[in-house]
């Protein structure tokens, strides 16, 4: 098993400039009326590496085909799923078997719900918070219908966090799942998965974590965890628009997926339905590689924590050490630098609290869309309104003011764009 290392500690192992990485990434191009384009908006989707953009294309002049044929494409592309099932394995600390692919996270929790949901009884319990993104809400909430009953883990909206206390009053004889997610894609909060993991399990439940927004911002080892069932997407980490769902191999076998009759009955492929999206997984290998290049260049800096890990799981682990040691300064940077802004509340955990490199704020007398628009066209690209988080918005007492805006830093951020920002949101909420 991985040894993990809390956010605080990767910091303390001095803050690492991953600014030379941009030379890798095309779009970082583009300028706006004659500004340079800052893409401050990571947690809805980070840029891509040449490397990515190649290997797409690669699959498609010299790999495209349909699977299980006994010709050279075919056999490519059965190449291929493996390798992307091998690269996302060693990603997540997980074995190839127990990884699946899909459209995109809130597909593949659809289908994980509904296999889920055919061996529940009416009364049967599903806990979600009001902390996640919908992808990890909706999906339970729709068992309803046969008679689930859903309860509810509050956030307390004045610090964006979840009291997990809490949790062990929600649980009991009827509970089957807990579904909560690993970060706050709209605040940042991180959340002491593992605990509550173990809360599920002690109480005979399975444990779902959507782990989106928390892959792109540090290590993930499911093993660690415990959990049961993990979902990520590919295109937060510098990948395409491409699904990942981890199942532990024994819960992953026992669930009854709904699937076309020629489909595998095993894991991984039983929950995967129709073509997958093979350019895709292809990129995702890139993206994963690009991560290992990261990580190779600072394995002697986090070798003390990368336990007994080896090979490009290993290289892996220390990118993402890497990335978080560099996100996390220039989050501190932009954080302070927002709250001393007059008119500009920032959202989110207290300080000294795991979170991500992501900031939402709003400023007074200002719509979230209005901030956007004017941040855009300085070229800073940055997010408005709910993010799907519609349930954490509504206890924030922002849904009817537009939410709030949000602006996430990813490796080829830099000091400059964080200054940037802050000097347009002061210039704004000066009018």
């Amino acid at each position: 098993m991985d040894k993990q290392i809390p956010a605080p500690a990767a910091a303390a192992a001095g803050a690492i400039d991953l600014s030379w990485c941009r030379a890798e990434f095309p779009a970082l191009e583009l300028t706006v009326n004659g500004h340079p384009a800052a893409f401050l908006d990571g947690p809805g989707g980070t840029q891509v590496p040449q490397a990515v953009i190649e290997a797409m294309a690669a699959y498609l002049v010299k790999k495209n085909a349909n699977t299980h044929g006994a010709f050279m494409t075919s056999r490519a592309t059965d190449e291929t799923i493996a390798e992307a099932r091998a690269a996302l394995a060693d990603f997540l600390g997980a074995t190839p078997a127990e990884i699946a692919f899909g459209a995109n996270m809130t597909t593949l929790n659809f289908n994980l719900a509904r296999a889920i949901g055919r061996t529940l009884r009416p009364g049967d319990e599903i806990v979600v918070t009001e902390l996640d993104h919908d992808a990890n809400v909706s999906p339970w909430l729709a068992l309803e219908e046969q008679g689930a009953v859903i309860r509810w883990l509050p956030v307390d909206p004045e610090t964006c966090t979840l009291d997990l206390d809490q949790l062990a009053g929600l649980l009991g004889r009827r509970t089957r799942v807990v579904a909560i997610g690993w970060a706050s894609n709209a605040v940042g909060t991180i959340n002491d998965v593992a605990r509550a993991v173990r809360m599920a399990h002690d109480a005979g439940a399975l444990a779902v974590v959507d782990a989106v927004h928390y892959a792109p911002h540090g290590p993930v080892d499911v093993r660690a965890v415990g959990c049961d069932f993990l979902l990520c997407s590919a295109y937060k980490f510098f990948g395409p628009h491409v699904g990942v769902l981890y199942g532990r191999r024994a819960a992953f076998e026992a669930l009854a997926t709904y699937r076309v009759r020629p489909q595998s009955p095993s894991a991984p492929e039983k929950i995967e339905t129709g073509t997958l999206n093979h350019e895709g997984l292809a990129g995702v290998v890139a993206a994963i590689d690009f991560i290992a290049r990261l990580g190779r260049r600072y394995l002697d800096t986090f070798r003390p924590v990368l336990g007994e890990a080896t090979g490009r799981r290993a290289e892996i682990l220390a990118g993402m050490h890497a990335i978080e040691a560099h996100e996390a300064p220039l989050a501190a940077r932009l954080r302070a630098g927002l709250a001393a802004l007059a008119g500009v509340k920032v959202y989110g955990p207290p300080e000294g609290h795991p979170r991500t490199p992501t900031v939402s704020f709003t400023v007074a007398g200002h719509h979230p869309a209005d901030v956007a628009r004017y941040l855009a066209e300085r070229g800073l690209f940055v997010w408005d309104g709910d993010f799907y988080a519609v349930t954490l918005v509504e206890r924030l007492g922002l849904a009817a003011s537009g939410g709030l805006v949000r602006v996430g830093l990813a490796p080829y951020n830099t000091v400059a764009e964080v200054d940037r920002l802050l000097a347009a949101v002061e210039e704004l909420a000066r009018r």
